[in-house]
């Protein structure tokens, strides 16, 4: 059974208790916020989701690895609840909620450079993938991180981390080469620990690469290097983007739920037969948002690696494919041939502090919804009750990210070809209740066959860490009979339950879909 914070430390202050484990206490020079500092009120609402907000007693601010672990090492000689914020966009209240009494903002630990010794990029958990993006153009290198630029590293590798070049390259996290890590030991001792994926510590570097953030310690920089990576050379060190990639959308202004289901039909079916690693659309990426305007308003980003030849002639056969039958058809707005670097300027979503209160709810898919299905999510995005800044969210998978074995990395979904993503958004605490409930009411409808969520099975995958959802632990909302870890990291979770044990005994690192929590 693990031991409490509170038998960890038993000194009666916390300088008698760093000094009982020997550990120096706090240098004059590092930062602590408590609720009379200025820049306290705002890094204790940076978090993107305005339901959750945090009122620490202590917010950290380090610059360095080591200002990491004396922050670490303070709260837990406090007894006091650790959480680690990097940029902030969790979805739910695995930092801002009340239990949080210590916050670490990474913030400023956001230096990218490459690491001689280590031969990879070393990216501090802080960075935001802007940052990163923006950092490894210089070596004319990248990774196939988010398209979302505001989202922090420290959150979006551990999850595995996908965007629009997956389908080319894999997520982030298979070319996660070592992960600096400070943790807690059975005796309260706060350290750094570096665990690669060669060979030291490797089931911690392993936890990882799909585990999610916050189970087992505070990460302070990632060691980015492609397996197949050869030589000293940074430019030969991770995937090389695309020169140019095709940018375009599709826009269907309006839609009967005949021609909904006939699109979204279109759209999934071409995904699901081009999911194979390598397949002839490997280079394309066309995320699929559908707000609630009451005309199921569909907005279709197309990326298309525009270096191939024929590029041109397959972005038009993949426009012609989903555009098949449905009337009125949707345009094509005017398409422009942009470097990788305009393109992630001018497509990724921008870095934008969020004023919205959020419910998600997703789904990794192994084959497409049925027509029934695509008609219950018409029923509700039409609802004319929720118009507004909610939407459907369809995210294309497979490609290169299918051709790693299930167990390679603590990612389980490798056979998946799409993410579906329920992404309710409202303004006012006033309408957090109905808002929640058409969330919830629309995936366990869409999923009624399977207890309300989709089951791993022949048709789904489960679903991703990164959009957690404390409800696949409810009783009331997952009826499946099957326990909340198995929808995110399947036969890959009694491993990670062991690396827990043994890097996080005290169960210092928790929050409510922490590795190690009871099933229920």
């Amino acid at each position: 059974m693990p031991i409490s914070r509170r038998r960890l430390i038993t000194a009666a202050t916390v300088g008698g208790a760093l000094a009982a484990l020997g550990m120096p206490t706090a240098r004059a020079g590092e930062r602590v916020l408590g609720a009379g500092d200025a820049e306290y009120q705002a890094l204790a609402q940076r978090g993107y989701n305005r339901r959750f907000l945090a009122r620490p007693a202590k917010i950290y601010v380090p610059t360095t690895a080591e200002e990491v672990r004396r922050a670490v090492a303070a709260a837990v000689a406090e007894d006091s609840a650790i959480a680690a914020r990097s940029g902030g966009h969790c979805f739910d209240d695995f930092v801002d909620n009340a239990r949080t009494r210590s916050i670490i903002d990474l913030g400023r630990l956001n230096t990218v450079r490459w690491d001689e010794h280590q031969r990879a990029f070393s990216v501090d958990a802080g960075a935001d993938i802007g940052t990163v993006y923006e950092a490894l153009h210089r070596w004319g290198v990248t990774v196939p991180g988010g398209i979302c630029r505001g989202v922090g590293m420290g959150g979006h590798v551990p999850g595995g981390g996908y965007g629009p070049l997956s389908r080319r390259f894999g997520l982030v996290a298979d070319h996660l080469a070592g992960v600096e890590v400070v943790t807690v030991d059975a005796d309260g001792a706060a350290k750094i620990v570096l665990a690669t994926r060669g060979g030291h510590d490797h089931d911690l570097w392993w936890a990882h690469t799909g585990g999610g953030g916050g189970n087992v310690g505070v990460v302070t920089r990632f060691l980015l290097r492609s397996p197949d990576a050869e030589g000293t050379d940074p430019a030969h060190a991770l995937p090389r983007p695309p020169a140019h990639l095709l940018n375009a959308r599709l826009i269907l202004p309006v839609a009967t739920e005949d021609s909904f289901v006939r699109f979204l039909g279109n759209y999934l079916g071409f995904f699901e037969r081009h999911s194979a690693p390598g397949n002839d659309f490997a280079g394309l990426y066309a995320p699929l948002m559908i707000r609630t305007t009451g005309t199921a308003a569909a907005e279709l980003l197309i990326l298309f690696d525009a270096d191939s030849p024929d590029a041109r002639t397959r972005f038009d056969d993949f426009v012609a494919a989903v555009s098949e039958g449905v009337f009125p058809p949707p345009a094509l707005l005017p398409v422009q041939r942009l470097s990788y670097r305009d393109t992630v300027d001018r497509t990724y979503y921008a870095k934008a502090e969020s004023a919205f209160r959020v419910k998600v709810k997703a789904a990794y898919l192994r084959k497409a919804y049925s027509p029934e299905q695509l008609r219950i999510f018409y029923r509700y995005i039409t609802d004319l009750a929720f118009l507004g800044e909610s939407q459907l969210e369809f995210l294309p998978f497979g490609g290169a990210i299918n051709a790693v074995a299930p167990d390679a990395t603590a990612t389980p979904a490798r056979d998946s070809f799409m993410k579906m993503l329920i992404h309710a958004a409202w303004r006012s605490p006033a309408d957090d209740e109905r808002y929640v409930r058409w969330a919830r009411e629309m995936y366990r409808e869409v999923h009624a066959e399977t207890g309300g969520v989709p089951v791993p099975n022949e048709v789904y995958g489960g679903s991703y860490i990164n959009y957690p959802d404390p409800d696949l632990a409810d009783r009331a909302w997952n009826t499946s009979g099957l326990p909340w870890h198995a929808f995110y990291y399947g036969d890959n979770y009694p491993r990670l339950r062991r690396i827990k044990a043994e890097w996080d005994p005290g169960n210092i690192f928790a929050h409510q879909l922490s590795i190690g929590r009871p099933d229920w």
